[in-house]
């Protein structure tokens, strides 16, 4: 008589996707399974989990409404955290933490600051660090 094994169901259908997120100003990308089905939300959730198991530094926190998920290949404002993560069309994104602001009289003092500064060319900086090639022997 022979016996079979019957699969587990292993929640909702659809494919799984390998992301990569890179959490500005840490050394390198977080690489993990993910159902396409899945929000950006939960994909947030599971990246900064992961970065404090790996004890990677910074040190982030663990809130995910702190963070924004981009896709800088395909457009330059943030992911909404309510889509799924396949309707992306990518599987590289850039985590970073939100500016914080103390109230709406500090929104345009901060804005006038950064104009100063001259922080308003992070674009160039994120296209610059993702065209670094890194050899591995």
């Amino acid at each position: 008589m022979l016996l079979c094994k019957q699969k587990k169901n292993r929640g909702p259908k659809g494919n799984r996707l390998l992301v990569s997120i890179t959490v500005l100003g840490s050394a390198g990308p977080i690489r993990f399974v993910v159902n396409e089905e899945q929000l950006v939300a939960d994909v947030i959730d599971t990246a900064l989990k992961a970065y404090a198991r790996e004890g990677r530094l910074p040190v982030l926190g663990s809130d995910i409404h702190d963070f924004l998920l981009h896709c800088p290949i395909a457009r330059s404002d943030a992911l909404s955290p309510w889509e799924a993560i396949g309707l992306q069309g990518s599987r590289n994104f850039l985590l970073c933490k939100k500016q914080r602001t103390e109230g709406m009289e500090d929104v345009g003092r901060s804005s006038r600051a950064m104009s100063r500064k001259g922080t308003g060319n992070w674009k160039a900086w994120i296209h610059k660090s993702f065209s670094i090639k890194i050899s591995s022997h």
